[in-house]
């Protein structure tokens, strides 16, 4: 048994996407992690697979794999990707998938970019999750190798911004997987580094749960504008610049987290039989 993928983009954060919405297919933690390895896999950051609903007016369910193999309920440059490819498959302008963290909506804006309404972010100690009772607005309980008191927000998927005067001065590599697995966090946490250049931009870098660092991470910069806004540092509406490029994100006056940037086709191709070996599952 082989499967036809497609490897997607979004900013450089990379996915290998596969339509099981006719064979299902729901591969184990090995597998993806075959996948997605770089060397003797496809490679990617996140590994998505589309499945079947019979939910009205819902095109898709996206079930979203870390590399690791753990699974995710959000990935907002891989909903982007998602949101294209089932638009181009309709020929409508708009299209709705689920994922395990909600519903999704995805829209074609100018310049051939995507938007998707992220939904409400949930900032309550409770729903990020914290491991006790917080206020999110600075979690004082984190803190490690000179950096303090991030933010803490759910956007699908728990997220702890830290604002710094350096983005680029960030040893990612080191403080990421600390914070990544802090105590603070029962299921873990993405973690960002934001640098505020002026009320419209800032200037952010991220480790990844399960994926360490991303060129991009879209729920993160949806995570990091909501942080700057409650701490009044930005506008409601910013341009959030990564490693691979800019996204635009607007916390909207009724509680939407909109999403938009740019989204690429790399290239197609067909999975070995070394590297699918997962029997087929019903719904």
């Amino acid at each position: 048994m082989t499967r036809e993928f497609l490897k997607m983009h979004g900013l450089g954060n990379d996915f290998v996407v596969i339509d099981a919405r006719t064979e299902p297919y729901r591969p184990s933690d090995a597998e993806v992690r075959a996948i997605a390895d770089r060397r003797t896999g496809v490679g990617c950051d996140q590994f998505i697979v589309l499945e079947k609903t019979d939910a009205p007016g819902v095109d898709a369910f996206m079930r979203i794999r870390n590399a690791d193999g753990s699974e995710a309920a959000a990935c907002g440059n891989a909903s982007r990707c998602v949101g294209w490819l089932l638009m181009e498959q309709s020929g409508r302008d708009g299209a709705s998938f689920r994922t395990a963290a909600g519903l999704l909506h995805a829209t074609r804006a100018e310049n051939g970019r995507i938007t998707v309404d992220m939904g409400a972010p949930r900032l309550d100690w409770a729903a990020i999750p914290l491991a006790s009772p917080t206020d999110t607005l600075r979690v004082e309980t984190v803190e490690h190798g000179g950096f303090a008191a991030p933010v803490a927000v759910n956007m699908g998927n728990p997220h702890a911004v830290f604002f710094v005067d350096d983005a680029e001065a960030v040893p990612l590599d080191e403080v990421g997987p600390v914070f990544e697995n802090h105590p603070a966090f029962p299921e873990r946490a993405n973690i960002e580094f934001a640098q505020v250049l002026s009320p419209t931009a800032i200037r952010m870098r991220v480790w990844e749960r399960g994926a360490g660092v991303t060129q991009a991470c879209g729920s993160g910069s949806c995570a990091t504008l909501v942080a700057a806004v409650r701490r009044g540092l930005t506008d409601r509406k910013a341009d959030i610049i990564l490693d691979g490029g800019t996204l635009t994100i607007e916390w909207t006056e009724d509680d939407r987290v909109l999403m938009t940037g740019p989204v690429a086709l790399a290239f197609s191709g067909r999975l070995s039989a070394e590297l699918v070996s997962a029997e087929l599952v019903s719904e």
